[in-house]
């Protein structure tokens, strides 16, 4: 027998009642740690390749190698990317779990 389209409805409808809360894990302090550590790495890897992008794309330009002038560009506008993507990661989660915690 098929279900009603009210129970469907219903079914859909129904909250489990789960929502994030911290200090229920041990080891989440840690976790963190890592996490932040993990992010500073990352951070520390895009100075050293925003250095080597923007010192190839210099020595490019002062040569005439117009494949390395271009090839710096790109690792430099990758590495800029990247920066702003491990700066804004704890604001872009936070913004998207606002923003899902709002659904009903």
């Amino acid at each position: 027998m098929p279900i009603p389209l009210a129970d469907r409805v219903i079914q859909l409808a129904y909250d489990p009642g789960v929502s994030p809360k911290g200090g229920g894990l041990p080891g989440l302090a840690v976790l963190k740690n890592v996490v932040n550590s993990i992010n500073l790495s990352g951070i520390v890897a895009v100075v050293g390749a925003l250095a080597v992008s923007l010192g190839v794309w210099a020595w490019g330009h002062h040569t005439g190698g117009h494949q390395a002038e271009a090839n710096g560009k790109k690792g430099a506008i990758v590495a800029a990317g990247a920066a702003l993507g491990l700066g804004a990661a704890n604001g872009i989660v936070a913004f998207f779990s606002a923003l899902g915690s709002q659904v009903h």
